[in-house]
């Protein structure tokens, strides 16, 4: 069966149009004779959204029965018993009630994509997971309810719904969002131009880093070698000299003129040893780009102007940044230098800027090595060197008619034998070493013209040359090759040094270095493999590019790691030396993974550990919070059963109430602290909502002594974002605490109050206090401060309290009461459908 499609509207904030957008695409799909449905749709008493909803099928929803309310959830399995082509769900962050049966509402689409049915839906920018932080940061709020980004990432289509931070908050002002009496605490906090400018641009860029994944997949597939200039993406070449920290600055401001502008630094470290960049230096450079927002990439080239470009043309750049050549005039003789070639070659595609700095012209800091890898024009001039300069050197002497001598003539056979070593190699040397022997014996020992020697010093003379030729030719290619040799080592070194300061700087990331190797060998992807016997199949692990092979034996280059791990790269073959490098790069791909399974069986087994300190703190708890309700019960118990007092029926109902209501705190307690348990240990989920605090505080004073607690909760405060049975459990171990501590005749103050976007309840006492640098140790688990008596719990009280508090979002710490004594401050989250009733104070939103 094929898996369905899913089609995401993505807002920057609520109210810009996703569900109208989502509605409308329904309406022409049903026009083209789509059979599409509505699963779920919450138009939020919008009269424009609800309009929109006539003239579709809505499927029944789901009731269901949650500590006596009824809520209405998605039914999945209506929407597969109905099976349509396509099903409308709206808000797609939603946090499902418990008993459904999937957690978040992803999951549920997730469940009708795999049955083939084809989902549109939609999302605020700051219900992405990755966004969490940034969207706190800017709004002061923080979202609980959120969305994996791949698996935003993997939908078919992402239709941004845009509109103006001024155009939305006129159509919050005409009240097509909220009702008029949110309006004003939405447009003062949640919807102020700031944050819905910064929500915007937040949305804008995460699609067109959408769009630019899109983009490559397509120019990838499609073997797509011309550059598109969709942004601008700036190349800056850097040689490892100092004029790089110029380049890069030059080129970030460059990437500043246009929205988006990306800067990529390059080294290309060149296998034939032409340059010898300073690491420091480099390090230095790396860091000044990053801190730009730019990129670094290290990359080996034969041929420093070809790979510079393939490398510019593989990230789609469109501009590329170089600085005037350090050479100095005379060296131009050997080359036009890097820049002029990259100029040259770049095509109208690639723009390529010259960069005057400091360095110019100043020649380079350490002499220039010849390589050893010769191309094939370099082959070529040497055997014209070794065959057709004796040839034309024969011609010249036997026309001239000064005699010069048979040791002046050999020297400059010789010369010519020694030039063809330095430009072709051995061979041409020898053919050239062979071929002036020959000529020397024809034209100029006698008898001339033949191949007889008649002097035997010349024989002598003629078979010294030879050796001569022979022995400097072998020494001059014998000093190239140690030349490749060392050029080529000092490359390797470069990586291997790079590599080895990534492993220093803790750089973990599998994805990381598998992208290090794709562009160190210039491959098109790069692949982790690993089995878990030699009879099973591979799988892969890690991946990087289009296409990854799945088996070694696919691959274009397999570097096995071990028996059961292997690294397989696509693109192209590699030679022989470059082997030694790449199992560098495989055996560290094998270290981070390990490092990786390391870490996460080091977070289980912390979490573990964490499960079981909880879960030997709650059965402390137990014990010391059940003691007063079993006292009571078992003194109740023991007066009913005497026999020497006879009990009227005021006094039998009076100890069977206090039985009743010790069993009913006993049964109260004893399920939530299995709920805080089960919490701690992830297996069930606080159910947040708006509630008011004056329904739950008082339940919270049911095990203290009358008249000792002095209430003050404001009847206009907004209700709060919390779990009943958590608060009342937190505000009822406080309590206790404050009056177990407060002088005789002394009541506990308990009071709430609104700020900002927080609603804090304060118990305040006047016992003897805390000093400052103790206020935190009072929350350990077991500690109880000053000289409490025996007795009086195991210091669990407060712990608890505040693994409550944190639980649901919200905190508890300790003050100073003013005159004496100590005040805990519980800080909850309001309600987000309830602002509260001042316009002044801010309010959070949902879409």
């Amino acid at each position: 069966m094929a898996r369905g499609k899913l089609r995401i509207y993505l807002g920057a904030a609520p109210g810009v149009g996703k569900t109208y957008s989502m509605l409308s695409e329904a309406h022409r799909r049903i026009e083209r004779g789509t059979d599409c449905v509505v699963a779920f749709v919450e138009h939020h008493s919008r009269p424009r959204t609800e309009v929109m909803l006539h003239g579709l099928e809505l499927l029944p929803r789901r009731e269901i029965e949650y500590r006596g309310t009824v809520f209405t959830e998605m039914d999945v399995d209506a929407v597969l018993e109905r099976r349509p082509s396509v099903v409308l769900v709206d808000e797609l962050a939603h946090t499902n009630i418990p008993g459904t049966r999937n957690i978040k509402r992803w999951q549920d689409v997730e469940e009708l994509l795999a049955a083939g049915i084809d989902v549109v839906s939609n999302l605020n920018i700051q219900h992405l997971e990755s966004l969490g932080d940034v969207v706190e940061s800017i709004t002061g709020v923080r979202q609980q309810e959120t969305v994996p980004d791949e698996f935003v990432r993997r939908a078919d289509q992402i239709e941004l719904v845009d509109m103006s931070p001024q155009a939305l908050r006129r159509r919050m002002a005409h009240g097509n969002i909220y009702k008029p009496e949110k309006v004003d605490a939405a447009l003062s906090n949640y919807f102020r131009p700031g944050n819905l400018t910064a929500l915007r641009e937040l949305a804008l860029l995460w699609v067109a880093d959408r769009v630019d994944e899109y983009l490559t997949e397509y120019r990838s597939e499609h073997r797509v070698n011309k550059i598109w200039g969709s942004r601008e993406r700036i190349v800056v070449g850097l040689t490892g000299g100092p004029e790089g920290r110029t380049l890069i600055r030059r080129a970030a401001r460059l990437a500043e003129k246009g929205a988006g502008g990306e800067v990529l630094a390059v080294y290309v470290a060149r296998s034939d040893g032409l340059t010898a960049a300073s690491p420091k230096e480099l390090a230095v450079q790396r860091t000044l780009v990053e801190d730009l927002g730019g990129t670094f990439h290290h990359v080996v080239g034969d041929d420093v102007p070809p790979a510079l470009l393939d490398f510019s043309r593989g990230v789609n750049a469109t501009q590329i940044v170089l600085g005037t050549s350090r050479r100095r005039a005379w060296q131009y003789l050997f080359g036009p230098g890097v820049g002029a070639t990259v100029a040259r070659d770049s095509g109208p595609d690639l723009d390529v800027h010259i960069v005057t700095h400091e360095e110019a012209a100043r020649g380079r800091g350490l002499p220039v090595a010849r390589g050893a890898r010769l191309g094939r024009t370099r082959i070529l001039w040497g055997w014209l060197t070794g065959v057709i300069g004796p040839v034309l050197l024969t011609v010249l002497l036997t026309r001239i008619s000064m005699d010069l001598g048979l040791a002046n003539e050999m020297l400059l056979y010789l010369s010519l034998t020694v030039g063809s070593a330095l430009l072709g190699g051995l061979l041409p040397s020898l053919a050239s070493a062979a071929l002036g022997s020959i000529l020397i014996n024809w034209y100029f020992t006698p008898p001339v013209h033949e191949l007889t020697i008649a002097d035997p010093k010349n024989i002598v003379a003629i078979a010294i040359f030879f050796l001569v030729a022979v022995s400097v030719a072998s020494v001059v290619d014998l000093a190239a090759r140690r030349t490749h040799q060392a050029a080529r080592l000092r490359a390797e070194s470069e990586i291997l040094s790079f590599l080895a300061g990534s492993v220093l700087r803790g750089e973990t990331s599998l994805d990381a270095l598998l992208e290090r190797v794709r562009e160190t060998f210039a491959m098109e992807s790069v692949a982790l493999l690993e089995r878990t016997s030699e009879v099973e199949p591979w799988t892969r692990t890690g991946s990087i590019g289009p296409a990854p092979a799945t088996r070694p034996e696919d691959a274009d280059v397999d570097m096995p790691v071990g028996d059961r791990m292997a690294l397989a790269l696509s693109g192209r073959v590699l030679p022989a030396e470059d082997r030694r490098v790449l199992g560098a790069f495989a055996a560290q791909a094998a270290v981070v993974l390990d490092r990786q399974r390391l870490q996460e069986e080091a977070h289980q087994a912390r979490l573990y550990a964490e499960g079981d300190r909880i879960r030997t703190a709650l059965l402390a708890a137990v014990s010391h919070d059940l003691r007063t309700p079993l006292a009571s019960i078992k003194a109740s118990v023991t007066s009913l059963r005497s026999d020497d007092v006879e009990w009227s029926e005021a006094d039998e109902a009076e100890l069977l109430e206090g039985i009743e209501a010790g069993a009913d705190r006993l049964d109260h307690l004893v399920g939530n602290l299995l709920d805080m348990s089960r919490l701690q240990t992830g297996t069930v989920t606080p159910i947040i909502r708006g509630i008011d605090l004056d329904e739950v505080v008082p339940m919270a004073l049911g095990g203290v002594p009358e008249h000792s607690v002095v209430l003050d909760i404001p009847e206009d405060l907004p209700m709060v974002a919390v779990d009943a049975g958590l608060l009342e459990r937190t505000v009822a171990n406080i309590v206790e605490n404050a009056v177990k501590y407060s002088p005789p005749g002394e009541r506990v103050l308990v009071s709430a109050s609104a700020m900002a976007d927080r609603v804090e309840v304060r118990v305040a006492d006047q016992g003897p206090g805390v000093p400052d640098e103790a206020k935190d140790r009072i929350f350990a688990p077991f500690q109880r401060y000053g000289d409490a008596p025996r007795g009086a719990g195991v210091g669990l009280g407060l712990a608890v309290a505040r693994g409550f508090a944190e639980a649901m979002g919200g905190t508890l710490a300790a003050e100073d009461t003013p005159g004496g004594g100590m005040t805990m401050v519980i800080t909850l989250k309001q309600a987000p459908d309830h602002p509260p009733v001042r316009p002044d104070l801010p309010t959070t939103t949902t879409s």
